[in-house]
């Protein structure tokens, strides 16, 4: 029996015609197909249109009167009719487009907005929390944040590594540790800053990281509790830092620039009231003009790096540098370049034989204390057996004392050589020496790889510069240190490297001597870098003290959240100043120095935990873009901060950690109310009684969010699972992470179905072993299966763990049904998801879904309409972490009015992946506004007219089935062209939904089912007989079935004709046709570039407000997914589950 389509197109309008000139000119383009898709052209009539002009369409020989007629009615065609109700599917500029094109999400617009219209807000986002942004800043962001990796990584970082430790105290670790430990001495914490650099790298990388360096990454890792502990040790670790600075000032200028300033001879109360006074002036400084600070940090490091680059220059060109050495039998030992020294010409004796005033100095017993010597012979004795003579400190490269220095000479207090005390103007070291010691001194100097993150705000490319600058910078000062490690050792002297404060060569500085061309580059480079830094560590340790006090984390710290009427955090300076002081007042650098290191060590070790727990835990939102991370590293690079605090200084050590653990307990106690989606949040999921108990507090923070399924499998009469594909599909969605409960249910009385229940049970827990499925079963009995439904999804879980998303399979026989208790029960489910604020995943044709032995290569389609909190753009990732779906790529498409502008819609949306560090194919398609199809219109009125008709009268099954045949046959007659052959459509699926009217043939000899037949009272004992044209009935059983309906009804077979003719002439609703036509278009749309992809995710509407409307929502649905292979349509459940934020 052939079959026609019918497509109602909108004419194209003629060149130069306006909108206005149209107006009244809508016309219907009537495209005719036979049922394989192919247009009959060659047929064309031309009719009026109603305002004189003639169009043409296309019409098969055969159509039958009666369906033109119909049509013709449908579309008003030269009636003259007023448009809207009449002519639904014309251009009505009283219709929005959005009602036009995608009517069918309508009620979800109300509450959800269009990707078209929220993706721009996605990616101009605020990424720099207020509170730490200054009024300037915020003002002057656009023009701020243009930062490359160069300017806003690398050189920052550059500065604040290099400092006073590489001009004070490098060269005299090298002559106390030698060369070779030397080079390990400086290479683990090179290792260590290394380690960690690319643990922050993959956290800074894990989404848009705010101002606020290692605090805000541990704080938004690893909760608000270790946040706020690292968080104190990082500020006092910032604020010793900075009187550490201070103190390298000072030394700098009393020791080597200005000796003369000297105000004590105890150069510790020196430092003291100088380093005051400099505090105090920087103090002012950075209150009044931080914005000049800033601007300055150029002039600092230039200073440094021109320092660096004399010394290295100097390392390669001799240098004349003499100092007096005494040869001993213990070793080599540098004397004082005093007076008595330049008098005496490093001599004890005069030619005369008497001894100089320098050999006086050894052999003349002091007034008080113990001498070494027994008498003045043997010290003679001891001055004849040394040879005392002027030597040159610095040779060079060529002078042959690389091979001297290799080894270490660690001494304790006061001693000029292992084991001996110092005599006479002996140099003698001032402090005890060791690997340790002088590793707790160094580490200092390699700290400041926090730089970079901590302006993330300005950069304009945040991820992809922090990890290049920071790493880059690790090794470019990794590099220096280790070569001037072995150039010191190289081209200085041993003896005058131990001596740590030039007392050999004149009190002057070692790196400046070594220099070129002269040592002033050096001493003011080095003071004026030294103070520089000092400046920047009071500039940022307020700052990020302040962070921590509005986080209100710690309440007794909320009095340093406020600052000035200029933003400036006024108390947090004071606090500041006061520690710093505090520090100032130790009058050490060598004390100070291990302080500081316990205080970064702790840092850094939460660092490298926080990214080897993420890595661990593998969260969804766990997507650094950096890739070159392994937990294994972190892992190595905690272990190492751990051990470098304990061997260098255990009692600081365990000094920091009380601290630590201090301000932890502080804040538990307290209860920490902020929720940052921590890692150890992620963590306590799987712990028992306690993590139950902690996620009863609240629900996850977004960045933990991940899929936990409640999967609603359907039994079959042997209580088996009716699809086994729906728990794989679960299995390959979970990869074994999080929650995954199965339920079932069995319609009943509970004390009679307990056996049933527990084999039901019992056969859900062997599928989900053999579908690899890591969960929990659960079966439950009840009076129906609508409650039954409600009830899982209300009950399921426990406390904090319980799920929040539900899965679910399409009644896929829903319309060959003639009882509805199918679909109802799936949309009464549907409702009930929604209510309770859980996602949705409905899989359609679930039974082509792949097993876990499957790999597929392909691509998965996401087709976003509107916005559901971002389940479309999370599920294609967790679905390709597993081997079935690693394979496939994945592809974006979103919907666009033709007002939209679809350019920066593909701009906004490229953006907004990159933020998201999800990796996509993007395509905008444009939704034109069309006329509605013939097909369209006559597929709405058809719904309606089968929605009433089954209202009014029960079918039996076998009624349902001849009605069915004459839909089906109907159906192929009038079905539009659309080249739909590629969407294997099932006949059985067709023929119970469209009412339709069977082609009459003159010439066919056969019977059509009449609806004088139908029963309304129950199915009666019919005698079929099959002949080439359906099901056949008898006469005499027609004639029966008549006779019951007109005495059990009182109902006439005139009366029933009238109201099946009443039926026909129905007109379908305006709002219906618009959603029939969204369901239609966007079929056309996806079929046409989706129709090859593995899988196709699609929003799922919302189901009706009205029971008269259910129908037609999974008409609706039917439509807007014919032809795809597999389907899985999203409804998320009210919040957002995936994020930009780290």
């Amino acid at each position: 029996m052939a079959s026609v389509r019918f497509t109602v197109s909108k004419a194209e309008e003629p060149a130069g015609d306006t909108d206005e000139e149209l107006a009244n000119e809508d016309l219907a383009h009537i495209v005719i197909a036979d049922g394989e898709g192919r247009t009959s052209n060659k047929y064309v009539r031309m009719i009026s249109d109603g305002i004189g002009r003639k169009r043409s369409y296309p019409s098969p020989k055969k159509v039958p009167g009666q369906v033109l007629d119909l049509i013709k009615s449908s579309i008003h065609i030269g009636d003259g009719a007023s448009k809207g109700e009449t002519q639904p599917f014309m251009r009505q500029p009283s219709v929005g487009l959005h009602e036009r094109n995608l009517a069918l999400y309508e009620e979800e617009m109300d509450r959800r907005p269009k990707i078209s219209n929220i993706i721009n807000s996605f990616v101009n986002y605020e990424n720099i929390p207020q509170h730490t942004q200054e009024e300037e800043e915020r003002a002057a962001k656009k023009s701020q944040a243009q930062m490359g990796t160069l300017m806003g990584v690398y050189l920052p970082c550059l500065q604040n590594i290099l400092g006073v430790i590489l001009f004070i105290r490098l060269s005299w670790i090298v002559g106390a540790a030698g060369t070779l430990q030397s080079f390990f001495l400086v290479l683990i914490p090179c290792c260590t800053t290394l380690l960690t650099a690319i643990s922050m790298s993959a956290i800074a990388t894990n989404g848009v990281v705010p101002a606020g360096g290692s605090y805000f990454m541990i704080s938004r890792a690893l909760g608000p509790e270790f946040g706020g502990a690292v968080g104190v040790l990082f500020y006092l670790g910032t604020t010793f830092a900075s009187a550490m600075y201070i103190l390298g000032a000072i030394e700098i200028l009393v020791v080597y620039i200005a000796p003369q300033i000297s105000l004590f001879e105890d150069m510790t109360n020196n430092f003291r009231v100088y380093g005051t006074a400099v505090l105090i002036i920087l103090l002012l400084l950075v209150f009044v003009g931080v914005k000049y600070v800033n601007k300055c940090a150029l002039l600092f490091l230039g200073c440094v790096l021109i320092s660096i680059g004399c010394i290295y220059i100097g390392f390669f060109i001799p240098t004349t540098v003499n100092y007096c050495n005494q040869e001993t039998l213990e070793g080599d030992i540098a004397l004082m370049a005093d007076r008595i020294t330049t008098d005496s010409g490093c001599s004890f004796e005069e030619p005369d034989g008497s001894l100089t005033p320098l050999g006086e100095l050894f052999c003349t017993p002091p007034e008080e204390g113990t001498w070494r010597f027994l008498s003045v012979d043997s010290c003679l004795e001891y001055l004849n057996s040394s040879v005392v003579g002027q030597e040159n400190a610095i040779p060079g490269i060529l002078g042959g004392v690389f091979t001297e220095n290799v080894g270490s000479q660690y001494r304790d207090a006061g001693e000029t050589v292992k084991g001996e005390k110092a005599i006479g103007n002996q140099v003698f070291a001032d402090i005890e020496t060791s690997f340790t010691i002088l590793l707790a001194i160094f580490f200092p100097s390699v700290t400041g790889i926090m730089a970079g993150s901590n302006r993330s705000g300005d950069l304009k490319d945040a991820q992809n510069s922090i990890p290049k600058g920071t790493i880059g910078a690790i090794l470019t000062t990794s590099f220096i240190y280790l070569s001037s490690v072995v150039l010191f050792g190289s081209t200085v002297t041993g003896v005058v490297l131990r001596d740590k404060f030039g007392d050999s060569i004149g009190g002057r500085l070692i790196a400046a001597e070594v220099a070129f061309p002269t040592e002033w580059v050096v001493l003011i480079g080095s003071f004026l870098s030294t103070v520089g830094a000092g400046l920047q560590s009071l500039t940022g340790a307020p700052r990020l003290l302040q962070a921590i006090a509005k986080d209100n984390l710690i309440p007794f710290l909320s009095v340093f959240a406020r600052g000035s009427a200029t933003g400036e955090p006024t108390t947090a300076l004071i606090l500041t100043g006061f520690i710093s002081w505090i520090g100032i007042l130790i009058a050490s650098l060598d004390s100070v120095a291990p302080i500081i290191t316990m205080f970064f060590l702790m840092c850094y070790m939460f660092v490298n935990l926080a990214c080897a727990l993420q890595t661990l835990l593998n969260a969804p939102n766990w997507r650094p873009r950096f890739k070159y991370y392994h937990w294994i590293l972190s892992f190595l690079g905690m272990l190492l901060c751990v051990a470098i605090m304990f061997i260098s200084s255990w009692y600081y050590a365990l000094v920091a950690m009380a601290i630590a653990a201090g301000i932890y307990k502080y804040i538990e106690y307290q209860g920490a109310e902020k929720e940052w989606g921590d890692g150890l949040r992620g963590l306590s999921l799987q712990a028992a009684r306690f993590s139950l108990l902690k996620l009863e507090e609240g629900p996850p923070h977004t960045k933990n969010w991940r899929p936990q399924i409640l999967v609603l499998c359907k039994l079959n009469d042997d209580l088996t699972p009716q699809f086994h594909q729906l728990l794989t599909f679960a299995s390959q969605l979970k990869a074994g992470k999080g929650l995954t409960i199965v339920a079932s249910v069995l319609e009943g009385n509970y004390n009679e179905k307990i056996a049933d229940a527990q084999a039901a049970q019992q056969s859900l827990k062997k599928v989900m072993k053999e579908e690899k499925v890591k969960g929990f079963s659960q079966v439950l009995v009840a009076q129906n299966r609508i409650d039954g439904l409600s009830s899982c999804v209300q009950m399921g879980g426990l406390g904090g763990l319980k799920h929040n998303t539900v899965v679910l399979a399409w009644p896929h026989e829903w319309r060959q049904s003639t009882d509805d208790k199918s679909w109802r029960a799936f949309l009464e489910t549907v409702r009930t998801i929604s209510a309770s604020q859980n996602a949705l995943l409905v899989a359609k044709n679930v039974m082509l879904f792949p097993s876990n032995n499957d790999k597929y290569e392909g691509t998965i389609d996401i087709w976003w309409i509107v916005h559901d909190g971002g389940m479309l753009m999370l599920l294609p990732f967790l679905l390709r972490q597993h081997k079935v779906w690693r394979n496939c790529k994945m592809r974006i498409f979103t919907v666009a009015q033709m007002e939209d502008n679809s350019v920066q819609i593909k701009k906004d949306l490229k953006t907004f992946l990159y933020h998201l560090r999800l990796e996509a194919n993007i395509e905008v398609v444009e939704l034109s506004d069309v006329d509605i199809s013939a097909y369209t219109y006559e597929r709405t009125m058809r719904m309606e007219q089968r929605t009433e008709m089954l209202r009014q009268m029960k079918l039996t099954k076998k009624e349902s089935l001849r009605e069915a045949q004459a839909l089906f046959d109907h159906h192929h007659h009038s079905s539009p062209s659309f080249q739909r052959a590629s969407l294997n459509r099932q006949a059985s699926e067709v023929s119970a939904f469209d009412l339709a009217v069977m082609e009459e043939d003159d010439s066919a000899a056969t019977a059509k089912p009449s609806l004088d037949s139908i029963d309304e009272d129950g199915p009666v004992n019919h005698t079929q007989e099959k002949t080439d044209n359906g099901p056949q009935v008898t006469p005499i059983e027609e004639e029966e079935e008549t006779t019951k309906e007109e005495n059990g009804n009182g109902q006439t077979r005139q009366q029933k004709s009238e109201q099946f003719q009443n039926l026909m002439n129905l007109q379908p609703s305006q709002s219906n046709v618009m959603r029939m036509h969204t369901a239609v278009r966007l079929n056309e749309i996806i079929v046409e570039r989706s129709h090859e992809a593995k899988l196709v995710i699609l929003n799922l509407p919302g189901p009706p407000k009205m029971a008269k409307a259910e129908q037609h929502y999974m008409e609706y649905l039917e439509v807007l997914t014919e032809g795809l292979e597999r389907v899985l349509m999203v409804r998320g459940g009210g919040r957002e589950v995936i994020t930009i934020y780290s």
